[in-house]
């Protein structure tokens, strides 16, 4: 099958700059040193352009998972040229097409299916058909004054960025060439690569406990060094949220910027998926992957029916919980608006008891059926 053309604007691009960045840095840092200033300007810059495409190109303009005020859209898009990844129209349209297509080998623009390379930077190196030019699905972009205004301005913005700025860091420190080599020439590739591990590896490497449907995988490793995007399963399952690592002791940066700058009015609207659903998924996960281990490796039907009627009552319970967890929250709502008098207030602490109740019966359930999950791989590792 005949290849695509070549881009040869990327492709020169993504060839010349990491052989400069190896070979040059390092020869600069023997013969001449860097000074801790030039690194500190090296790691603010990597974290502008990280967190400028996480929390700006990702989660705000490619899924709508926050609003955000005009100054931090206009501070987002400003880093996202710096990080030369493309205009916010063009990678938020591509990024669509991805979550819509994800692994269609034909038209999702850097399927995993075609391999790490491919979905690391290969895509990007030849025009292919998958990463063809189609803004249909950004109506909305093309009406952001922000958006259409980086991307008529792009190269400039990114000449600016990219050259004048590291240069004019680097003079303030004294060392031009320093800036430049530093703030400019290994923060791009770097940065650059860095947003690739998603499409490459998350994609390879690590766990499914949400969903399958697609080969993202959540990756803690990854999460460390793409500002918590590592978490790509959940992403992929529930694209919506602003949060990737949805647990306080995941690493996730994206989500305590956006979530802070929410308390100084800067983002507004944060999306949240709720826990019920988070934790519907999960759980049949876990039942289907049980029940096909189960079947594969002829385990006593005794215990398929254990884990059937306990998986059934877990999610039985589950939906009784998130009922009477809305009717707590309803009547919370109506306390605050009106005030009660001695029988409403009976009222509602019987609601609030029987919340309560289901809660605690749910918690046990859930133990019940991690103790379950633990056993039964036990048993399955065990020799006949």
């Amino acid at each position: 099958m005949e290849k695509a053309p070549i881009n040869w604007v990327n492709m020169l691009l993504f060839s010349i700059t990491p052989a400069l960045a190896v070979t040059m840095v390092p020869l600069y840092g023997y013969f001449y040193g860097f000074e801790m200033y030039d690194w500190i300007v090296f790691i603010a810059l990597m974290a502008f352009c990280g967190i400028s495409i996480t929390a700006g190109y990702h989660r705000l303009w490619s899924h709508k998972a926050y609003r955000a005020h005009p100054l931090l859209r206009i501070i987002f898009a400003l880093g996202g040229a710096c990080a030369l990844q493309n205009d916010v129209l063009n990678w938020a349209s591509q990024h669509r097409r991805h979550h819509q297509h994800v692994d269609d080998n034909q038209r999702d623009p850097y399927s995993a299916g075609r391999g790490f390379w491919f979905s690391h930077i290969g895509w990007i190196l030849r025009n292919y058909e998958s990463g063809a030019m189609d803004f249909s699905n950004a109506k909305d972009l093309q009406r952001d004054p922000v958006v259409m205004w980086q991307h008529r301005n792009y190269l400039t913005l990114v000449l600016t960025s990219n050259i004048a700025l590291p240069a004019f860091l680097g003079y303030l420190g004294g060392d031009i060439i320093a800036g430049l080599l530093l703030g400019g020439l290994l923060r791009l590739v770097l940065s650059q690569h860095v947003t690739y591990l998603i499409n490459s590896a998350a994609h390879v490497w690590g766990r499914q406990p949400y969903s399958d449907a697609s080969s993202a995988r959540d990756n803690g490793f990854l999460a460390l060094v793409t500002y918590g995007e590592g978490y790509h399963n959940y992403h992929h399952t529930f694209q919506w949220d602003y949060r990737n690592g949805i647990k306080w002791w995941q690493f996730d940066p994206t989500k305590w910027i956006i979530k802070s700058l929410s308390f100084l009015g800067l983002t507004t609207e944060l999306k949240r998926c709720s826990f019920a659903q988070i934790e519907k998924a999960r759980l049949a996960m876990q039942y289907r992957c049980a029940a096909e281990k189960c079947e594969l490796l002829d385990i006593p039907e005794s215990w398929q029916l254990k884990l059937e009627n306990e998986y059934e009552q877990l999610q039985h319970t589950l939906q009784l919980w998130t009922e009477r967890r809305q009717v707590w929250y309803e009547a919370k709502g109506k306390q605050l608006q009106d005030r009660l008098d001695d029988l409403g207030q009976l009222e509602l602490l019987q609601i609030k008891d029987h919340y309560k109740e289901v809660q605690f019966q749910f918690k046990a359930q859930r133990r019940r059926w991690k103790k379950l999950i633990r056993n039964l791989a036990t048993s399955m590792a065990e020799p006949a």
